[in-house]
């Protein structure tokens, strides 16, 4: 479903990704995880053209104008919403810009996520938790094929995060796919179909569970595997010694 290659992201002088190819197949949870800096929002605000790039990006055979926006559906790193704006005017500006409007879903979504008494109050008058909730149920309401999340499950409380997960398995199985950035090691090895990892800028190792475990020669969980792909496992042993002196 999306096809990316020869990604590479600058800033100035930085190359924040390097020449990066993946594939996120159809029916598929696909994580990208790596330490932080390693360039995996530089990529992902990329695919939805709010950076400038070099390559060649692709979600379904064409590159992603305004008609392919439609069909993502964007949880960013950081909030991108009105403030003055309430929830549920909020909901109606991103459904008035996609062109789709689905009351019943929108309804389904809003009792989900527990935001019913908050869909009146201005935005920036709500908890980060709250937040986070309004920019996920407007990546979720017009139904999209393609899911680009970026630290979704930050400031979620457990069940919020638990209903995100679940739909997202409910969602590729319908043929939908999902790309998948976090920091938290145990959900994405529960989650995710594919992982890459990625670290200064390039994609280091990307496989299954088991063929990162057969690259990192590991029989450990993603942290562990994690830890040593980006050479990070030797750091962290280093530190522990010193400070158990």
């Amino acid at each position: 479903m999306l096809f990316v290659s020869n990604l590479t992201v600058k800033y100035g002088d930085l190359v924040a990704v390097n020449r990066v190819d993946f594939e996120v197949h159809r029916g598929e949870i696909f994580g990208l995880l790596g330490p932080n800096g390693a360039g995996k929002s530089s990529t992902i605000k990329a695919i939805m053209g709010l950076v400038e790039f070099e390559g060649e990006i692709l979600l379904e055979g064409r590159r992603i104008g305004i008609e392919e926006k439609n069909k993502i559906g964007y949880v960013p790193e950081e909030f991108m919403l009105i403030e003055s704006l309430t929830p549920l005017e909020f909901f109606e500006f991103v459904a008035s810009v996609r062109g789709v409007r689905d009351e019943e879903r929108l309804a389904r979504l809003i009792y989900a996520f527990g935001i019913e008494k908050h869909v009146n109050k201005p935005i920036a008058a709500l908890s980060l938790g709250t937040k986070k909730k309004v920019q996920i149920i407007a990546a979720l309401m017009h139904s999209p094929k393609f899911l680009l999340l970026d630290e979704p499950l930050n400031g979620l409380d457990a069940k919020s995060s638990r209903i995100l997960k679940e739909l997202l398995q409910v969602h590729v199985e319908k043929g939908g796919s999902v790309l998948f950035s976090t920091h938290v090691m145990e959900i994405a090895e529960k989650l995710c179909d594919r992982i890459a990892v990625i670290n200064n800028g390039r994609i280091i190792a990307e496989g299954t569970m088991e063929d990162l475990r057969e690259m990192a020669r590991s029989e450990g969980n993603l942290e562990d595997i994690f830890l040593k792909l980006t050479g990070e496992e030797e750091y962290i042993r280093g530190i522990i010694n010193a400070l158990s002196k």
